[in-house]
């Protein structure tokens, strides 16, 4: 059978690679072409555009860019055509992606949704336009398929999240050496095995935001000579961009490329909010969850996105399993009194614990999210 997918960003990228493998299990005539990445296209696909022409971030940018996307939308149903695939399967990046479900739908094709967006924190109005143009909706998050069977008399399936055997997986095969420096340097990108404990700040991706809460982070490290704090660094910053925050801290160093790494063998972490809050707890690193923006987009969020907590964490498990220090609350003080409280109070330790084992378990749901998915989508498009 003939699968179309397109995914827009580097995490659809990663879901997207692994759903085309579990895919190429069940049908081995499979043809595969896709709008992703590297990943998609090892997995086997024919790949069409690669996500980094298709990442335009923000309003501004959106609205500077507005020719090359429409452009894109215009080549992709073009290209949809021309190869007449049996389905449609969508990965997240719902400005563009649903733009094409509902013009695919009226073609006849049918369109599977594979990481819903995340329309209970905003844009609900989308709900209504998606019910008309998709097909079948696989969620990875437990509470969405409630959310949609009692909000919306939508029937959805939750697969599970992918990340978790994303993250075990990358568990199996990380044995790389660890080494001594007394240097405190990395060498090859490769995180060097410290005598002291380390703390992993992950400060996010985007130059503002590192900006804004990367000096928090750092002026902690002073506070706790005892370990050692090191940075993942984005990877499209370069390491000059790094240089000036991190020159005046004995304590800190850095790594590239190497995040996954760094958690395996970190004691805490301090993180940003997003996807890596989820990523830091499936390697069971205590965490404090740190979010600050200008006054004026955090007002605005306030007010449009409607969820009781920012950290995927907590919002999967319905309750404060991490402390979220979000806008004034994100100050030296109160991080170095919450990542105090993780490293020497045994009885918070061994909730946390406790919390993210549930955690995993409620996103397994009961096997691997991608074969699951891949099922989904086979049984679907046969049938």
């Amino acid at each position: 059978m003939k699968y179309y997918i397109i995914s827009g960003e580097a995490s659809g990228d990663l879901h997207g690679g692994n759903l085309i493998k579990q895919l190429l299990l069940l049908d081995a005539e499979a043809d595969v072409r896709c709008w992703g990445g590297d990943l998609m296209q090892a997995a086997g696909a024919k790949l069409v555009k690669h996500y980094k022409e298709l990442a335009f971030m923000g309003f501004a940018e959106v609205v500077k860019n507005l020719p090359t996307i429409l452009k894109n939308i215009q080549f992709c149903k073009q290209d949809i055509e021309t190869f007449k695939p049996d389905v449609l399967v969508l990965t997240d990046y719902p400005g563009f992606n649903l733009r094409i479900a509902e013009w695919a739908k009226q073609q006849g094709y049918k369109v599977v949704y594979y990481i819903s967006p995340q329309v209970w924190a905003w844009k609900e109005s989308r709900v209504k336009k998606m019910k008309l143009c998709i097909d079948k909706m696989l969620c990875i998050l437990p509470f969405e398929k409630e959310y949609y069977q009692t909000k919306w008399n939508w029937n959805v399936d939750y697969v599970g999240h992918p990340l978790v055997e994303v993250i075990e997986e990358y568990k199996k095969k990380d044995d790389r050496v660890k080494m001594i420096d007394d240097s405190n340097k990395i060498h090859d990108s490769r995180l060097t095995a410290y005598e002291k404990k380390i703390i992993a700040l992950l400060p996010g991706s985007r130059k503002q935001e590192i900006a804004k809460k990367l000096p928090i982070m750092l002026e902690v490290a002073a506070s706790f000579p005892d370990y050692q704090f090191v940075v993942a660094q984005a990877p499209g910053q370069d390491d000059s961009f790094y240089e000036p925050f991190l020159q005046p801290y004995k304590n800190v160093s850095s790594v590239k490329n190497d995040t996954y790494h760094l958690l395996m063998q970190s004691t805490a972490a301090l993180v940003t909010s997003g996807t890596a809050t989820l990523e830091t707890a499936l390697f069971a690193v205590p965490e404090v969850v740190c979010y600050k923006g200008s006054n004026i987009s955090y007002q605005i969020a306030k007010r449009l996105v409607k969820i009781k907590y920012i950290s995927l964490v907590n919002l999967i498990m319905d309750k404060q399993v991490v402390k979220e220090l979000i806008q004034n609350e994100l100050t030296v003080a109160n991080v170095k009194h919450e990542l105090n409280e993780l490293l020497n109070i045994p009885a918070k330790q061994k909730q946390l614990q406790q919390d993210y084992a549930d955690l995993k378990n409620l996103l397994s749901a009961g096997g691997n999210a991608s074969a699951k998915a891949a099922a989904i989508i086979y049984d679907f498009v046969r049938n």
